[in-house]
């Protein structure tokens, strides 16, 4: 006897639905194991990479090849002041990073251990820096949108802003996520700017002496697929330019067309981390081509290109 269509339970139907179900779920997690870990910022980078040859990677920072050498290691003392920037000398083969919270300068070796601590004296909220010429250094002042430009040598003991020529870098569109990161790109002649949120880049003409040309400009850019702009810096073997950021975890080459070469991501087990690095605030490349990074509140890093090769 055939059995009623009418009383026949749709088998088929609710197993599709079942699985409509299932794929909705593994959709939604997807999603939010993308935006937890920011893999919609790096995944159209990793296409990308794959199609420099190498001649192209030979001419460029090319981050892939980065591991780390000195991994986490704490600023002595300096657990509650936050680390914010970090910049190299080549003159002195130092480093200077700047404190943000308890404003400060610290001098510290290629290794990461502290030569000196500098006072920044009527600083508010100190968080890019960088070398120019002749020992001078650039620094702004997140709060107050200021970019000061200052000169040390080996017997500073402290700096006091009224001591030295201030620029005032403008509103932002964001004014709590305003100026942050600052680089002297000597080819150029002039310091690129970058605003944290939403990342924008700026450049003010200068001769590398305290006296800027002109006003800042904007520059126009797709490029900039980060959260956040924590920090800059110019290779100066290739001119390229490292953007950081904190919120996305990622490092960023950009070339000198400002078009994206290359990316390192910070998170534990890629380039060598054992773990991830909580919030990098700043970045510094040397005229080897030896990355250095610090991180809130007080974490010093070291990568160096294909390290682990023998």
């Amino acid at each position: 006897m055939a059995s009623d269509p009418q009383l026949t339970p749709p088998v088929r139907s609710r197993f599709n639905l079942r699985w409509y179900y299932w794929l909705l779920l593994l959709g939604a997690l997807l999603y939010a194991l993308s935006a937890i870990m920011h893999w919609d910022d790096r995944g159209a980078l990793w296409v990308l990479e794959q199609f420099e040859n190498p001649q192209e990677q030979n001419e460029s920072v090319w981050l892939p090849d980065y591991v780390v050498t000195i991994d986490a290691k704490p600023l002595p003392g300096m657990e509650k002041d936050e680390a914010s920037d970090l910049a190299y000398n080549p003159l002195s083969k130092t480093l200077f990073s700047v404190m943000g919270k308890n404003p400060f300068l610290v001098e510290l070796t290629l290794d990461g251990d502290v030569l000196r601590k500098i006072p920044l004296v009527g600083w508010s909220n100190p968080e890019g820096l960088t070398v120019m010429e002749n020992g001078l250094l650039a620094i702004v002042d997140e709060r107050e949108h200021l970019l000061t430009i200052i000169n040390i040598d080996a017997n500073t003991k402290s700096l006091n802003i009224a001591d030295f020529p201030k620029y005032n870098l403008g509103p932002s569109r964001n004014q709590n996520k305003a100026f942050e990161a600052i680089a002297w790109d000597p080819r150029r002649q002039q310091l690129l700017l970058g605003e944290e949120r939403p990342p924008q880049l700026y450049v003010w003409k200068s001769d590398g002496s305290q006296t800027l040309t002109g006003t800042k400009q904007k520059v126009p850019s797709d490029e900039l697929d980060l959260r956040n702009l924590s920090a800059l810096s110019i290779d100066p073997r290739t001119g390229h330019t490292l953007v950081l950021s904190a919120d996305s975890h990622m490092l960023l080459e950009l070339d000198e067309l400002g078009e994206q070469v290359s990316f390192m991501t910070l998170l534990s087990g890629f380039n060598g981390l054992k773990k991830t690095i909580p919030r990098a605030e700043g970045v510094a490349i040397d005229e080897k081509g030896t990355l250095y990074m610090v991180s809130e509140p007080n974490l010093f890093y070291r990568f160096e290109k294909n390290a682990n090769k023998p």
